[in-house]
């Protein structure tokens, strides 16, 4: 009788983990803070919307994150750095003025803007008991997207910057 409730509960708990879906959650280490990230939303959101968003960006001659090495070499105490202030960045200056016509779009970053919300609560908690520190080169790499966000107006900077969505997210994950 042993063997087989055995049988049956190991049976049963690897039935549940095959079935049940994962969250899409991965770790990411910033410095010294550690953030659980569900990408895999973000980037299904980001898909749905990404020729519509980048259809609108008019000026194909300026990037906002991709100008030469604005993501690149960082030590890791500046990864902390920038991801603190891109996530500021992104809450604060582009979901904001990112709005279409079509509302199934205006769906998709609201969506994405609630990820971006809850990464930053997250980054916040852990940016208060872990202060990250902020080197020379980081603040200049941040000022350098800033330039390339205010030489555009408003509403095309934000929605350049939500097309460059995937530049993030990709360098998020490969630094994680």
């Amino acid at each position: 009788m042993k063997v087989s409730c055995l049988s049956v509960c190991l049976l049963s708990a690897t039935c549940w983990l095959y079935l049940t879906p994962t969250t899409g959650n991965k770790i990411f280490q910033f410095g010294p803070c550690t953030i659980s990230v569900n990408v895999n939303e973000i980037r299904a959101s980001f898909a749905a919307i990404k020729t519509t968003i980048q259809a609108r960006d008019a000026i194909r001659t300026t990037s906002i994150l991709s100008h030469p090495n604005s993501l690149h070499n960082f030590n890791s105490a500046d990864r902390c750095c920038i991801i603190h202030h891109l996530l500021r960045f992104y809450v604060d200056k582009v979901f904001k003025h990112c709005e279409t016509p079509d509302s199934h779009v205006n769906r998709k970053i609201s969506s994405i803007a609630n990820s971006f919300l809850s990464i930053k609560k997250k980054f916040r908690q852990c940016h208060e008991q872990n202060v990250c520190k902020c080197e020379e080169d980081a603040i200049e790499k941040y000022q350098q997207i800033l330039t390339n966000y205010g030489q555009l107006n408003i509403t095309s900077a934000a929605m350049k910057s939500l097309g460059e969505l995937d530049i993030l997210l990709d360098w998020m994950e490969k630094v994680h």
